[in-house]
């Protein structure tokens, strides 16, 4: 009896090895069928509405011609789901006209979508809607799989005419493997209790683990050399890994220079927005408008602080790793602080030491959390303080479209220094103001009086800085005080209105153009006149914010072509300048100046500069002077452009002092187009002349 029972348990042993070889075999087979489905990007057309499609995050190709104004388009950077997808998208500067792919992100609903006009597309103002979204550049978040056919609110989807198929939700599978292994226990337990009659005990339930084996968590313990090298530590529920190694130098300063230990700083995570009740639309819903599922929200960040910040901060030698340390600790505090999102503030930081680097642009990070968590990676790159090479390198390439920058936001650069630069600031931060940045100066440890023989560029500070009269400068005497600039920092650049230099000499004027449609003229030279006006207005930033339009026509009588309120784009305001018919009749110029000054620029904004550029082919029939001279009391910059027979004399009482730089005189039509560059040279000299207190 006893030899049955042995050859028995030999004959269950057996098995169990039999079936124990074929399911690792056939899990084998089975995971080499498997191979990863290759992801195909939807395709949508222009009419598709973001509501329409239930998928919180995706990725879709627009096609090409989406720029039709009856695609409607709601808000501004962050947009209503009522919203043409691809619309959005041109609007956006994210896809031109000829389509192409994009990022698509549901966030909350807003109060208040305000319409602007952009890349070609005029979006509209919006009381509120319960959902909104955000388009970005289709690239890819790792670990995120995005949906190869979109989800839509209704079975007759508009993905039919695009040639794609629409699904369901559903549970996901489960993985060919686990079923396969929970197959085999179940059929080894019942061979075992049918061969032998002994009660076996119950499998433990660490026997079932193979079903669901845990993913192993990353073990890693800080070495005091990581902890060198690695950034500030915040307050965090897990361990992070050790950040990238940079270039290992010591820190002069010795163990002398301790990090206080401080009471909490305010660094810590970002509160998440919580939904709570949906915002319900004002008048009336669309029937076709999907009802909002509960989705995990982007921050939009705070929009009374909508600017494009850079912080170039100071990696050199000297500063060392703790006091480089205790700058990121502010960075950290500034991220927290301002509230980043795509409808308020965006921030990016440059590192610079022998050469500038970028470390992340304004559209890397949307939110503060993931922005903190990029400072907390940042390592010290070493070398001089070459600052000077650093704002030339963000005024070239930082602040642009491909970067994240967004042409209704002010640009503002934060400049740290340790000590004292070791290049000269000057023409580096004169050129970036001339092109719209707001330059703050933050000098920690500034040089003593037995230092002041090294320094390169004596008073670097005021000959960088925006304005010279203390808004952009900070001097902190140590580097434990730094933390106490956070808050006045913070305040003074989300102060749009006091940032000076985002006026520049292209977008800050309403420009009043005074053409002589006499007789003299004849129609061909008027179109001359017109393509010559056209030049000039190409050059300007043209919108209802920026540089605003006029134009008068005179002869005898005076005639209001468009006001500085009629058209706010340059396409509109083109089209307008291509409509002024030729007049005909005689010359008078000192009438025509005073109608300019009652219908134009008495409607000119209080903070817009006045400019009123004249065309004549003749001497005036009235007098000049005294319009003339109302025009320089009222503070309009007068340019006068005579062509052939008009009068050298007349042309510089016109002008204003100094007349040469004012007054432009032209031997014929043909040649207007020479004095475009000299004038619209003239005009940005001027402005950028202006004193910086």
């Amino acid at each position: 009896m006893r030899t049955v029972v042995l050859t028995m348990k030999a004959s269950v042993i057996e098995m169990f090895l039999v079936l124990l070889v074929t399911g690792v075999h056939s899990n084998k087979e089975t995971s080499k069928k498997m191979k990863r489905p290759k992801f195909t990007v939807p395709q949508i057309n222009c009419d598709v509405k973001a509501g329409k499609i239930i998928n919180p995050e995706f990725i879709v190709k627009c096609p090409a011609g989406c720029q039709d104004p009856k695609f409607h388009v709601y808000g501004t950077d962050v947009y209503a789901s009522y919203s043409s997808v691809c619309g959005a998208a041109i609007h956006s500067g994210v896809l031109d006209n000829s389509g192409g792919k994009i990022l698509v992100r549901k966030v909350a609903g807003l109060s208040g979508y305000k319409g602007s006009y952009s890349n070609g597309v005029q979006s509209l103002s919006l009381p509120r809607w319960r959902e909104s979204f955000i388009v970005l550049e289709s690239k890819p978040k790792k670990g995120v799989t995005y949906p190869s056919a979109l989800t839509y609110s209704s079975s007759k989807s508009p993905a039919a005419q695009a040639g794609e198929t629409t699904k369901a939700y559903q549970r996901p599978p489960i993985p060919a493997t686990t079923a396969q292994s929970v197959t085999l226990m179940q059929l080894l337990a019942v061979t075992v209790a049918v061969a032998t009659p002994t009660i076996l005990p119950r499998p433990s339930p660490s026997a079932a683990s193979i079903t669901s084996i845990p993913r192993p968590e990353p073990v890693g313990q800080r070495s005091q050399e990581m902890d060198l090298r690695s950034t500030t530590t915040y307050t965090s529920s897990q361990n992070r890994p050790g950040a990238d190694p940079g270039i290992q130098r010591q820190d002069p300063s010795g163990a002398a220079f301790q990090k206080p230990v401080r009471a909490d700083d305010g660094l810590g995570e970002m509160d998440s927005w919580k939904p709570g009740s949906v915002l319900l639309d004002e008048g009336r819903v669309p029937k076709e408008e999907l009802s909002t599922q509960s989705l995990e929200p982007v921050p939009l960040g705070d929009p009374n602080c909508k600017i494009d910040l850079s912080f170039l901060i100071d990696g050199s030698t000297s500063i060392g790793k703790r006091r480089f340390r205790i700058q990121k600790q502010l960075l950290a505090g500034v991220a927290q602080a301002l509230d980043i999102g795509p409808a308020g503030p965006l921030m990016g930081v440059v590192q610079y030491g022998d050469n500038p680097a970028t470390h992340f642009n304004l559209k890397t990070h949307m939110n503060s959390r993931d922005l903190k968590t990029a400072i907390e990676k940042i390592t010290q790159r070493g070398g001089l303080s070459n600052v000077g090479r650093a704002i030339s390198f963000v005024t070239k390439n930082f602040f642009s479209k491909a970067n994240g920058n967004r042409s209704s936001a002010p640009n503002v650069v934060v400049v740290m220094v340790d000590g004292w630069p070791t290049d000269k600031v000057e023409e580096a931060s004169r050129l970036a103001r001339e092109s719209g940045i707001n330059i703050f100066f933050i000098t920690i440890e500034g040089a003593a009086e037995n230092e002041k023989q090294y320094v390169v560029e004596p008073n670097f500070a005021n000959k960088a800085v925006c304005r010279t009269n203390g808004f952009y400068s900070f001097h902190v005497q140590s580097w434990f005080g730094l933390h106490k600039t956070l808050q006045p920092l913070v305040k003074r650049v989300c102060d749009t209105d006091r940032l000076a230099c985002s006026k520049t000499c292209l977008n800050s004027a309403d420009i009043g153009f005074v053409i002589d449609g006499s007789s003299s003229v004849g129609t061909g030279n008027f179109r001359t006149v017109l393509q010559f006006v056209t030049n000039l207005t190409k050059e300007f930033e043209i919108s209802d914010t920026d540089t605003r339009i006029g134009a008068v026509q005179y002869t005898y009588e005076q005639r209001l072509e468009f006001g500085f309120d009629q058209y706010s784009s340059k396409p509109d305001i083109l089209s307008a300048i291509k409509r002024v018919g030729y007049w005909s009749g005689g010359t008078s110029t000192g009438a025509a100046i005073n109608f300019a000054l009652e219908q134009l620029f008495k409607k000119s904004k209080p903070n817009k500069r006045k400019l009123m550029i004249l065309i004549t082919d003749g001497r005036s029939y009235d007098d000049v002077r005294i319009p003339a001279m109302a025009a320089h009391l009222k503070g309009v910059i007068t340019y006068a452009i005579g062509v052939a027979w008009a009068a050298q004399e007349e042309l510089e009482v016109i002008a204003t002092h100094p007349a040469r730089d004012h007054s432009f005189f032209v031997d014929e039509f043909d040649n207007l187009y020479q004095y475009v560059p000299r004038i619209i040279r003239n005009i940005c000299t001027e402005f950028n002349s202006q004193p910086r207190n």
